[in-house]
């Protein structure tokens, strides 16, 4: 093996991704599995995370399925205890876990919505990365990759509600905390870093506002998509493993407090 691949070799890690039962998480899951780490699989949706650990261990790979809803502390607590002694630590963190609500401008926004988009999308990050960062300060080593978003980065507002606050607030946030926590724990070798991905399918995001579009609508929705995507498509979630699997591994060893989009260059034309 050649210094420059054996540096995504992921053997003898442990890592962490949330919300890993469908979509983004699962494909994360399963490309940290292929590299070689033994990936514990959580997700609120139990069946969810039982189906990504089979599927990876059928392709041969290591992993263990656990039920965790990130908005609780004392469910992220137990994970933690519970990774701890089963697998001494971890090494690799991928918060992905991620939910949005329906689309309206900000004066129409429930705070019912706002409340639950915030408790897993921001809130989820800083628990999980709480609980995690001891293991990882035992270790002398840890990566963090947080999943933000380009609505984290620019606003979006096609003359119809596309986007919606609760999600690309919460999304900005998670770059602040990236940041900040880079910063404070830099000199003990743990990198964070963040993908801020752009318009991919694949993903469960868009349920919640599909089921009450008409046809014509729908089809309003991917024209703005595709009139603000230089490269005109959508990308899909494997187009993020390979930007994954380069922040998870020592091939990203001097990068920290990064964030990174992957959006078929919205955010950069």
């Amino acid at each position: 093996m050649s210094n420059v691949i054996q540096q995504f070799d992921l053997s003898g890690k442990i890592a962490i991704v949330t919300g890993a039962g469908f979509g983004l998480g699962r494909v994360f899951a399963e490309t940290l599995a292929e590299a070689g780490a033994s990936v514990i699989v959580t997700d609120r949706d139990g069946p969810g995370a039982d189906e990504t650990a089979s599927l990876i261990e059928a392709a041969g790979g290591k992993a263990t399925a656990m039920t965790v809803d990130v908005a609780d502390p004392a469910a992220i607590e137990a994970m933690a205890a519970e990774i701890a002694k089963d697998h001494g630590g971890a090494q690799i963190l991928v918060n992905n876990a991620g939910i949005t609500c329906r689309s309206t401008r900000l004066h129409e926004m429930p705070v019912e919505d706002w409340n639950e988009v915030l408790a897993i999308n921001l809130s989820g990050v800083f628990l999980c990365t709480r609980a995690m960062i001891p293991q990882m300060l035992d270790a002398g080593s840890g990566s963090i990759i947080n999943i933000s978003s380009i609505l984290g980065l620019v606003g979006h507002y096609p003359d119809f509600a596309m986007a919606n606050i609760c999600y690309s607030a919460t999304k900005a946030g998670v770059i602040g905390l990236t940041r900040q926590t880079a910063a404070e724990y830099a000199a003990d070798n743990i990198r964070v870093n963040a993908i801020a991905p752009g318009w991919h399918g694949g993903t469960r995001l868009g349920d919640v506002n599909r089921s009450s579009m008409n046809n014509d609508m729908i089809s309003k929705f991917e024209d703005a998509v595709l009139d603000g995507t230089p490269m005109k498509r959508r990308g899909v979630p494997d187009e993020l493993a390979g930007l994954l699997l380069y922040l998870a591994s020592d091939a990203s060893s001097y990068m920290t407090g990064q964030v990174i989009a992957n959006d078929g260059g919205w955010t950069g034309i």
